[in-house]
């Protein structure tokens, strides 16, 4: 395990690691309470004993980059970066449009599928066109062959599958890693995937309900389906283990193909399921048949109380385990549908609150 602070490298500690987490999470939580008071204006912050962020942030050691200065790789504006912790290591990439370098309006971390980069799932998705247009940051954490054979996150095994431990605690963590750097509303973090890590998405969204507000689940399985390899296939073949609701909550945009037979389309009404308490699933429903392209799809949507969109759930007719609405450059991509990533940012950014004419006008 190696921990990297500048240009030079040091050996990680379990404790180095938990402070880092301490002290992220510490300046997360003053960045929030800085963004609220300093709207109020400097007597509220005076009043509260702030200082000015980038000065916090440079006592704690983790001083505001600006996306210049990090290193720029050389595929289409994306920036390399690892981040490290007890957990292990991990790369990712990021996109910050020129929108989104002054004040973002949120982040989308986006997990590619087995067999893919985030380079590849950037360019199937199309994901960086829409952070162009409504000004958000878009990181792309990358799965390596070196720690899972096919570049698959690795949601069927136990130690990655709970908070503060393996994958997701390094996902968590370069998630707020990424909040502090550009100044991302904390209310406004997003996590989406495809096959697994759709599946890690899903996971991440129920370990880290204060960290993640909606979750995007295209051809993935929901949390806890499979312990080990073995069952990992018994669930994607639709025969997952079974598991209780804990009543927690998690707004859920989830899409999958008729057609998938890698992943059984049963799979997303499980995530459907998981994603609402007892109580959503006895409120407002809407269901919704129509095409996009050249594909028909159905749209079953619940309302919580307050008429706010909690899960909405796509059927894509004739769909296999791809990207609906992708762009061919990329690997498992259909382009022939409704437009997936889209769909998730309306989902994610502006939900509707007055009923199925708003939704339907969003679409």
């Amino acid at each position: 395990m190696i921990n990297s602070y500048g240009s030079s490298w040091h050996p990680a500690t379990r404790a180095a690691c938990s402070l880092q987490r301490a002290t992220t999470e510490f300046a997360t939580h003053t960045f929030s309470q800085y963004m609220h008071a300093s709207i109020s204006g400097p007597a509220a912050m005076t009043r509260l004993g702030l200082f000015p962020f980038s000065y916090m942030l440079e006592r704690l050691g983790l001083s505001a980059l600006s996306p210049a200065e990090t290193e720029v790789s050389e595929s289409d504006g994306l920036t390399s970066d690892f981040y490290t912790c007890a957990a292990g290591t991990r790369g990712y990439r990021t996109y910050v449009p020129k929108s989104a370098r002054r004040s973002p309006t949120g982040l989308v971390v986006m997990l590619h599928g087995c067999k893919q980069s985030p380079e590849d799932f950037a360019t199937g998705t199309g994901m960086n066109a829409l952070a162009d247009a409504h000004g958000f940051v878009v990181i792309y954490p990358e799965q390596s062959r070196g720690d899972q054979a096919q570049s698959c996150w690795n949601w069927f095994s136990q130690k990655d599958q709970r908070r503060n431990r393996g994958e997701p605690a390094i996902i968590a963590g370069l998630t707020r890693q990424t909040i502090l750097r550009y100044g991302v509303p904390t209310d406004r973090v997003f996590i989406a995937g495809l096959s697994a890590g759709a599946a890690m998405a899903v996971i991440l969204g129920d370990a880290y309900p204060d960290l993640y507000s909606a979750v995007g689940a295209h051809s993935g399985l929901p949390a806890g389906a499979a312990r080990t390899f073995p069952t990992a296939l018994a669930a994607m073949a639709g025969h997952g283990i079974s598991f209780g609701k804990d009543g927690t909550a998690m707004r859920t945009i989830i899409f999958h193909g008729s057609a998938d037979r890698t992943v059984r389309p049963s799979n997303s009404d499980r995530i459907a399921h998981s994603a609402l308490t007892r109580d959503q699933e006895q409120g407002a429903a809407q269901d919704y048949d129509g095409k996009a392209g050249k594909r028909s799809f159905s749209r079953s949507t619940t309302f919580d109380a307050d008429g706010q969109e909690s899960v909405e759930q796509w059927t894509v007719e004739g769909l296999g385990h791809a990207w609906s609405g992708g762009q061919s450059a990329g690997s498992y991509t259909d382009s022939l549908g409704p437009d997936a990533s889209a769909a998730m940012v309306r989902f994610f950014f502006t939900p509707a609150a007055d009923g199925l004419d708003a939704h339907l006008t969003a679409s």
